[in-house]
């Protein structure tokens, strides 16, 4: 078997306008759901009662629900619903940030649930406010605590943009699936297209692993 990266040379920057769309899609997203997923796992640790069991609902049924089916009832269903027509690229959007920040929520949990309850009431005790025990005591730790997943929510997103290409958003993936279905050439396009999104994604985990080693003593208590 012969193989012809041609098609690839003459489309190059076809392609590369699909990774700016994947990039912008996955920076926009990862934005939106760290900080939709930041304020519900705050809400469910210290917000009102009432407020928690919808919140439990909201988490576990995003993470029980696959993403390709929340996507495609965003585009589809959600219209229909609510009479608001969302193009590709936002659709995508806010279903990948609806489906993440779930994920972010249980993690923010995780990590604020993590530190000692010793240290809130020793602030409390202080005479510091909830607000101040929060983001100057509980927050600073938890943080540090939670880059390590933060770096494994940033790959997912990056990874879960190529589903967009279902709804055709001009993405990295749908590009490539265009030359493949033009040029007659799928190994090659593809077996790139696999390169790509590893060197895009392998310096990304190793910073933040390099970052989370480097700061990873300010989160020991």
């Amino acid at each position: 078997m012969e193989f012809d990266f041609s098609p690839l040379l003459e489309s190059w920057q076809f392609l590369l306008g699909g990774l700016g769309v994947t990039l912008l899609l996955a920076l926009m997203t990862v934005v939106f759901s760290l900080g939709l997923g930041t304020i519900i796992g705050l809400a469910r640790c210290y917000g009102p009662a009432w407020l928690r069991w919808p919140l439990v609902f909201y988490i576990d049924s995003m993470r029980s629900i696959p993403v390709l089916v929340v996507l495609v009832w965003t585009y589809f269903a959600l219209p229909i619903l609510t009479g608001l027509t969302f193009p590709p690229f936002w659709a995508a959007l806010v279903a990948l940030t609806a489906h993440i920040a779930a994920y972010v929520a249980e993690i923010v949990r995780a990590g604020v649930q993590s530190i000692r309850p010793g240290q809130v009431r020793a602030a409390l005790a202080l005479g510091m406010s909830w607000r101040q025990t929060i983001t100057e005591i509980v927050l600073p730790q938890a943080i540090v605590r939670m880059l390590p997943a933060f770096a494994s929510i940033l790959s997912i997103t990056i990874k879960d943009t190529a589903i967009a290409a279902v709804i055709a958003v001009p993405e990295y993936m749908k590009r490539s699936e265009t030359v493949a279905g033009q040029s007659y050439h799928p190994i090659e396009v593809f077996t790139v297209a696999m390169a790509v999104y590893f060197l895009v994604l392998f310096p990304v985990t190793r910073l933040v692993d390099a970052v989370y080693a480097r700061v990873a003593h300010l989160g020991r208590s």
